[in-house]
């Protein structure tokens, strides 16, 4: 890992605090990230040694109240969370960056407000555009940021969103692989995951190809 200086040469997000977080999944190494500006409070999970390891696992996961919390089965957030920390486990070395940037940046009011609008019959792209958003506002900057601070530079990327696999490129992020994460449908998010599949292109079979 760099020297402190090195690490936060440059960057909007500044590390705040750490420690040992032991979880069902094994024990993880907290960092909290703290991002100018928003003053949004960031987080990564850190198994083994992933700055000395050559493209490593990594799950960047945006806040999900509902399904991470509150077990809300609309959508797949909670399941893919809770296999990203398991696949890290398993593999005894990774990261998973968690941005606070719930409802795909709208936060959680609006989100609540798109699902109400999703009860009538839209779909989640058309939900957010109603209120008068793009179907998605994540910024993926101060992930970028943090897997530079952890030393991280190459990485297996856990993600269905080509979106996020572009915009972690364009930081500066080497995506040696990306690795899709799969959750079980249900009554209530066949559609959700329709709407991803086919208005947001995202991929749901695994990727062979290596850079």
């Amino acid at each position: 890992m760099n020297s402190e200086s090195d690490r936060t040469a440059n960057l909007s997000v500044s590390h705040q605090s750490h420690c040992r977080m032991p979880t069902r999944h094994g024990c993880f190494r907290m960092h909290v990230f703290e991002e100018q500006g928003s003053g949004r409070e960031h987080v990564a999970l850190v198994m083994g040694e992933p700055e000395c390891a050559d493209a490593v696992l990594c799950r960047v996961h945006s806040e999900c109240l509902t399904g991470e919390v509150l077990g809300s089965l609309r959508c797949d957030c909670g399941s893919q969370l809770d296999d990203a920390m398991h696949r890290i486990a398993e593999a005894g070395c990774g990261v998973l960056v968690y941005l606070r940037q719930e409802g795909r940046g709208i936060g959680l009011t609006e989100k609540i407000r798109a699902y109400a609008l999703q009860d009538e019959g839209l779909d989640t792209v058309e939900a957010n555009e109603r209120l008068g958003f793009d179907a998605d506002l994540r910024q993926y900057g101060p992930a970028a940021e943090i897997l530079r601070w952890l030393g991280v530079s190459r990485i297996r990327l856990m993600t269905n969103n080509p979106a996020k696999l572009a915009a972690l490129r364009a930081e500066g992020v080497e995506v040696a692989r990306r690795e899709a994460i799969i959750a079980d449908p249900n009554a209530h998010n066949e559609g959700y995951l329709n709407t991803k599949r086919l208005r947001m292109g995202h991929l749901f079979e695994p990727d062979n190809s290596q850079s």
